[in-house]
């Protein structure tokens, strides 16, 4: 996590500082607009920056839209007026942090932004031998692909590669694919030369530069566009890249990981993936088990967590109880590690008592955390089905009622059903339909387009 300080904030920059490399942060500082384009330039590069809410944060919004340079402004003040604060998310920050910096609210941005637990935890074979394998291929310079459902802990595993890898000492570098727009994706991986395009009033050194001599992981792989997939191939094939607007190959040295939570084989067949591009990123595959088949991992995680979280909210440490282990290894856990740390996050704040109960293992709303008895036996399977197989389940069971209808529009149905169950958020609709954000947004023009209304973010579809 390299994270950028722009402004001198009274004082309170040196705390703030401070507490963000406590986290694991590399900090650097700068002191106005100006100075923070040049650094990004470059090419020493940041994951975040933080930014005095007195600065005019729309112009550095301005200044990195028209450069193409993909960065999150976290603004921040001191005794700042709720206005201020109002008026900078407006002019594009993220977030807004208050000052004198708390250290588990700073702990919690960077977390947020960087997604980052660095530290792989785990106890269950099924794992461990995953974890063999990524130590007999660390010290190569081979590209690897991790596979594996959302919040298995890909990245995590990526970072583990790198710092056992004898590119440790050498930049990390990481691109989210599925984060960044297509059209500031190039540019965000291989830079561009002054006047490449307008806006571009300076050379920009991209991702791949950042990353020479190091490793760069190129996170959801899967959501990069197929036309710039052909440029990603060249640069991994002869360790040249072409700047956007350059006209000499600048050679580079790196290793390439690469994440994905899709079946890129699948992806090749439907044509939104190259399969030359996969032949050079799977020199070996490590694919990371869900959560649901790690039982014991559910219980060394649940306890990892506990403790983690009692020490940042300075509450005692509490054992976790056997019924509340038991209660954790029956549920399906769909968001696997990542929904297992915000449920033990929640278990700690809302626990009495001298250990953490069942009674504590709750959801967000507080209602119970579904359970899946069958996990253990003949009958997992079937409650780990796809929803599309469970609808087409219930439709044979009402008499066969998709008889006489075309794919295409049970497909839609299906597509337009969960998107509005999901209350329109795309990427939750996608990874229950177990498609492609870049899939379901091209189908989703499609129904825009033959006149359907498409539900919205945090909206539902009308009755038809």
């Amino acid at each position: 996590m390299r994270l950028l300080i722009i402004g001198s904030l009274n004082g309170q920059i040196g705390a703030a500082s401070k507490i963000a490399m406590s986290r694991g942060a590399k900090v650097s500082q700068v002191e106005d607009i100006e100075a923070a384009l040049t650094s990004l330039r470059s090419g020493r590069g940041a994951d975040m920056a933080m930014i005095d809410v007195n600065l005019p944060i729309s112009q550095l919004v301005e200044s990195l839209t028209n450069e193409r340079i993909n960065l999150p402004i976290i603004a921040c003040g001191i005794n700042t007026e709720a206005k201020a604060a109002a008026n900078a998310i407006r002019a594009g920050a993220k977030e807004f942090l208050p000052l004198p910096p708390d250290p588990e609210l700073i702990a919690a941005v960077l977390e947020a932004v960087a997604e980052d637990n660095s530290q792989l935890i785990f106890s269950d074979p099924a794992m461990a031998e995953v974890v063999k394998l990524a130590d007999q291929i660390a010290p190569s310079s081979a590209s690897v692909l991790i596979n594996g459902e959302t919040g298995t802990g890909k990245e995590v595993m990526a970072s583990y590669l790198h710092k056992k890898s004898n590119r440790s000492d050498k930049p990390f570098v990481c691109v989210n694919c599925a984060a960044i727009p297509e059209n500031l994706l190039e540019s965000e991986l291989f830079g561009h030369e002054k006047g490449a395009f307008t806006g571009a009033i300076a050379r920009r050194i991209g991702k791949f530069e950042e990353a020479n001599g190091g490793t760069l992981l190129l996170d959801e792989i899967s959501e990069m566009d197929i036309q710039l997939q052909a440029k990603l191939l060249r640069a991994i094939q002869e360790r040249v890249i072409d700047r956007v607007g350059g006209t000499k190959p600048v050679p580079v040295d790196i290793r390439i990981l690469a994440t994905s939570n899709r079946d890129l084989a699948e992806a090749v067949q439907e044509r939104t993936f190259r399969e030359d591009l996969l032949f050079r990123l799977n020199v070996v595959t490590l694919k990371i088990p869900p959560l649901r088949e790690r039982p014991s991992d559910i219980v060394t995680l649940s306890k990892h967590f506990a403790k983690k979280y009692s020490e940042m909210n300075s509450i005692p440490e509490r054992e976790i109880s056997q019924a509340a282990l038991e209660k954790l290894k029956r549920n399906g856990w769909k968001g696997n590690v990542r929904e297992l740390e915000n449920t033990m996050h929640r278990a700690v704040l809302l626990a009495q008592g001298d250990d953490i109960g069942p009674e504590a293992i709750l959801m967000p709303d507080g209602s119970a955390v579904p359970e899946t008895p069958a996990m253990a036996g003949a009958a997992a399977p079937a409650a780990m089905a796809s929803p599309s197989a469970s609808a087409a389940t219930a439709e044979a069971a009402e008499g066969g009622s998709m008889v006489g209808r075309t794919v295409a529009d049970v497909e839609k149905d299906l597509i337009l059903n969960t998107l509005e169950h999901c209350l329109g958020n795309r990427t939750h609709a996608a990874n229950i339909l177990g498609i492609s954000i870049r899939t379901l947004r091209n189908k989703l023009k499609q129904y825009s387009g033959e006149g359907v209304e498409v539900p919205q973010a945090g909206t539902s579809r009308p009755a038809m």
